[in-house]
């Protein structure tokens, strides 16, 4: 880690983390939202995420434990720590309920029409506790931003982007069944916007807790473990929530751009 890359990294991390105030804008602001454009999006956050995790991140922890640890062990241990981030997210996302979990993604047409929403004003408790859900999930992609930032600028600002985008779809899901409930935009918006807040949270107590213990090989094997998450978050999320939001060929499409132009702004730093 490079402590001189202390402060980009903090400051992607909260761009990244109060993105869910952009969804609930979107859903305040505007009288019909473009799904194709938002389901062309989460695809392109998805194909960012894996390509820079498999390609780059796994790549640069490998490199870095097999130069600490010898080819083999390094190797193994590499291939462990990504699978544990894996495991990590996946056990956060299995002990949220169903109906509080962001990331059973209703339609935005469904959320956002009054009739709708109007049979569900006792449901209040279930945009707090869509809040709550949203925060534990961004506690460990705030990390990840985070991490990826402090090892490479050129890294983080990609993934950081791309956790914004996936953030904004979350940001309706916590406002909109709020504002319906209570009748408040105010209180709605407020509520996403500090549920975006567990990001830089997430950044802030993974660097107190781990920096006394960071040397070369827990980077690295943090670096794996967050490759693992960034996986994860765009099988299990980007890329069905671009289904749902749209049509099968925006979601491949984004998904292929959002590869390719990671890759072009990888190899422009050769």
């Amino acid at each position: 880690m490079f402590t001189e890359n202390l402060a980009i990294a903090f400051g992607l991390t909260v761009f990244a983390g109060l993105a869910t105030g952009i969804g609930s804008a979107m859903a305040f602001f505007a009288k019909k939202t473009n799904t194709s454009f938002l389901s062309t999006s989460l695809g392109f956050s998805a194909g960012v995420m894996i390509y820079v995790s498999l390609i780059e991140i796994f790549a640069k922890a490998k490199a870095g434990l097999i130069e600490e640890m010898g080819p083999a062990k390094g190797y193994w241990v590499t291939v462990g720590a990504f699978f544990t981030g894996i495991l990590l997210i996946a056990a956060i996302d299995k002990l949220i309920p169903g109906i509080d979990n962001p990331h059973e993604v209703k339609s935005i047409e469904t959320l956002g029409d009054t009739a709708e929403a109007e049979k569900f004003r006792h449901l209040y408790r279930m945009g707090i506790f869509t809040a709550l859900a949203v925060a534990i999930h961004n506690f460990p992609e705030g990390l990840a931003t985070f991490t990826a930032a402090m090892k490479d600028v050129r890294l983080g600002i990609p993934i950081a982007v791309a956790i914004a985008i996936h953030n904004i779809p979350e940001g309706i899901a916590v406002s909109v069944p709020v504002y319906y409930a209570t009748g408040s935009k105010k209180e709605a918006f407020w509520l996403s916007f500090l549920s975006g807040l567990a990001e830089p949270i997430g950044a802030i107590l993974g660097y107190i807790l781990l920096t006394k213990f960071l040397n070369g090989a827990v980077s690295s094997i943090i670096f794996a473990a967050v490759g693992g998450i960034m996986v994860f978050i765009s099988i299990d999320q980007l890329l069905p929530t671009a289904e749902k939001y749209g049509k099968h060929h925006y979601a491949v499409y984004g998904f292929i751009a959002g590869m390719v132009v990671m890759a072009m702004s990888l190899l422009m730093f050769i």
